[in-house]
């Protein structure tokens, strides 16, 4: 018998698995009546906003033009305009790609016994964590790559928090994480 669809591979499978399933857990545990004890959400940053891209983009087309007018009847002149308009179509991508990018974002939130990281990646499918906040311990720490580096675990997977942040505000959601759990973990009347 002739096949008509190609095989998955089984590593593609497990992968495509495991997201699915991340996903139902996920989506089992924080799909609940209560409010978490710490709901927060972590965006990337956009330095340029949409203003400032029609600007830039402006400014950039008039100081690209000003120099063509000394080569105006000159082959030079189509030579240095197709440069010049490679640049600007680069700049233009490039920028709109970075827009893509700054809707990366990462949601935390803490229930008395639940503990969930949602990421939503831009072009990628997005990842869910939970856990027991009781086994959850933050680290951070200076790696040759990034100061400041914030990862969590629970024993069994560790996942990094706010990579796209600076290093002062991963410091900063290390102690606002930090503080939620020392609090759930306090002793009832203490």
């Amino acid at each position: 018998m002739e096949q008509k669809y190609p095989l998955i591979h089984m590593v593609e499978f497990e992968k495509i698995s495991k997201a699915a399933e991340d996903s139902a857990v996920f989506f089992a545990a924080t799909n609940r009546n209560d409010a978490p004890l710490f709901d927060h959400t972590i965006h990337a940053h956009r330095s340029l906003p949409r203003v400032g891209f029609v600007w830039l983009i402006g400014i950039i087309c008039v100081m690209f033009l000003l120099p063509l007018g000394a080569f105006i009847g000159h082959i030079a002149m189509w030579i240095i305009l197709g440069a010049m308009l490679i640049t600007l179509a680069a700049l233009w991508y490039f920028l709109e790609r970075s827009y893509t990018d700054s809707k990366l974002c990462e949601r935390i939130r803490i229930w008395p016994d639940t503990f969930t990281v949602e990421r939503n990646n831009p072009r990628a499918p997005n990842q869910y964590w939970v856990t027991n906040p009781y086994w959850v311990r933050l680290k951070l720490q200076d790696t040759p790559i990034a100061q400041s580096y914030l990862t969590a675990s629970d024993g069994k997977r560790t996942i990094e928090l706010g990579a796209f942040l600076s290093p002062e505000e991963r410091i900063a959601l290390r102690n606002d994480i930090d503080t939620a759990l020392k609090h759930l973990r306090e002793p009832i009347g203490s």
